[in-house]
């Protein structure tokens, strides 16, 4: 199987996966797709999702990276990474699916730890490989524990200061080793930018081995499809139903892209539900067909508070490029903070479940639809207790694993900087203006791989070899 970038639109540069997955950004800005979409035999399909979720997502993994890496060690790798349910639950009159019951307590579990281990199985893990991923909660954690410990990968973690819960921010500054969390003074969007940027720097691309386990890295994306091919099937075992629709709580959509990605290898679904917290650039898409993404605004559903989606791009393309096309297939729904606090009470006083905010915006875009099928549940309520408590006055009991989590010191993350500040060429922090040390017992080692992302809006040095990191700016009297 090759790859294509989704801006190649004569497929005129091939990549193989390794290229693909070790680049994360195409060289054109582009996101990387498949050559061709394999076609799932669903009875096949069927019959694995009654033996278990590994072995399903074994069949599904093999049609697209069996030609790069061995099928049986595909297969016992699935095993060892999905040894933890996926329950299709019924809340009222609706249905979920519960993505939340992997290590890190969220969806995103299913491809970081998909990737993590794929990565040491095509070799990456034997030379020096740096992981730089933006995240806005989840996503951080789910990275820092899928590639925790792997050799030859270092994990760099940006993360919006003051913007995730604290149990988001326990998971990744709790690990240390090859695990380096970075805070940066700004929004999420901040963050993706600096990681997108610095993916396009064609002369520092050259010089540095860095990729990237956001959704934009192909190889975190697709297995992300092959939990709608298990919720189908237990969709069907419970309900005996048609095609269902899928109500997908969304923010830099490479969730919902990968539903639609399923769909086309022959997932017979009845279409989805794109449903957004205040930032609803695509909900607003497909009311009006006009695309303006805009700065993020906070919201309690933090893991949502997206306002340019990467994967916007790759849903046109599975489209074939057709905004109206993409416009017909999908619903649109914007769920505000009010509406959130609504969701989460009525869920608790009329069926005794508790739900995070994300899933709550699931389950009211799925009431809202009224269409038969059900919605995704993509975090554990116990990761935002600080949400549900005032509005329930229900605590929520911590699962065993973020019980010992939360009682842990965090190592600090990296205090970081704002996108106002010029732009600095500079090969050593020392050679910065207004460069300060640090304050207390952590330093940054002068020695290590030493990353500078050099931009229009911003400069930062990635210091990856050391426990911990540093961020900075031209006079940000803070290091």
């Amino acid at each position: 199987m090759k790859y294509y970038s989704t801006k190649d639109k004569a497929c005129a540069r091939a990549f193989s996966l390794r290229e693909a997955v070790q680049a994360g950004l195409a060289p054109d800005g582009g996101l990387f797709v498949p050559e061709r979409i394999p076609q799932a035999d669903m009875a096949v399909a069927e019959r694995l999702a009654g033996e278990s979720y590994a072995a399903l997502a074994g069949y599904l993994a093999e049609l697209f990276f069996g030609d790069d890496i061995n099928p049986g060690l595909l297969r016992r790798e699935m095993e060892q990474i999905y040894d933890f349910p996926l329950p299709l639950r019924r809340v009222g009159s609706r249905y979920t699916l519960e993505l939340f019951h992997g290590p890190t307590f969220a969806f995103k579990d299913y491809g970081a730890g998909f990737m993590g281990r794929m990565i040491g199985l095509m070799g990456g893990a034997g030379e020096k490989l740096v992981i730089l991923t933006a995240t806005s909660g989840d996503t951080g954690s789910a990275v820092a524990h899928g590639f925790y410990g792997v050799p030859g990968v270092e994990v760099v973690l940006l993360y919006p200061e003051g913007k995730i819960s604290r149990l988001q921010e326990c998971q990744m500054t709790t690990l240390g080793g090859n695990i380096h969390p970075l805070r940066v003074a700004g929004t999420f969007d901040d963050c993706q930018r600096l990681v997108k940027e610095l993916f396009a720097d064609a002369k520092f691309r050259a010089g540095h081995r860095v990729s990237s386990a956001n959704s934009i890295n192909l190889l975190r994306w697709i297995p992300q499809a092959f939990y709608y091919f298990y919720g189908y099937c237990l969709w069907r075992q419970q309900t005996d139903g048609g095609r269902p629709v899928v109500v997908v709580p969304s923010g830099n959509y490479g969730n919902l892209s990968a539903g639609m990605l399923a769909r086309r290898m022959g997932l017979p679904l009845g279409g989805f539900v794109a449903a957004s917290n205040s930032n609803d650039v695509v909900p607003e898409f497909l009311r009006s067909g006009e695309y303006r993404p805009r700065p993020s605004v906070r919201t309690l559903a933090n893991a949502m508070d997206v306002g340019a989606p990467s994967n916007f791009e790759r849903m046109l393309w599975l489209c074939g490029g057709e905004p109206d096309a993409l416009r017909n297939e999908l619903e649109g729904f914007r769920c505000d903070d009010a509406m959130i606090r609504r969701t989460i009470d009525g869920l608790h006083r009329n069926y005794g479940y508790l739900s995070d905010p994300h899933s709550a915006i699931g389950y009211a875009a799925s009431v809202a639809c009224g269409k038969p099928g059900f919605y995704l549940s993509t975090a554990h309520p116990a990761k935002f207790g600080e949400v549900i408590f005032p509005v329930t006055g229900a605590a929520v009991p911590l699962p065993p694993r973020l019980a010992r989590l939360s009682s842990l010191p965090a190592a600090p993350a990296c205090p970081g900087f704002r996108s106002r500040w010029r732009p600095t060429w500079g090969h050593s922090s020392n050679s910065w203006p207004g460069y300060k040390p640090a304050v207390g017992p952590w330093r940054c080692c002068p020695g290590g791989v030493r990353l500078v992302a050099c931009t229009e809006k911003g400069v930062a040095t990635f210091a990856v070899a050391t426990p911990f990191l540093r961020i900075g700016a031209p006079g940000a009297g803070r290091a």
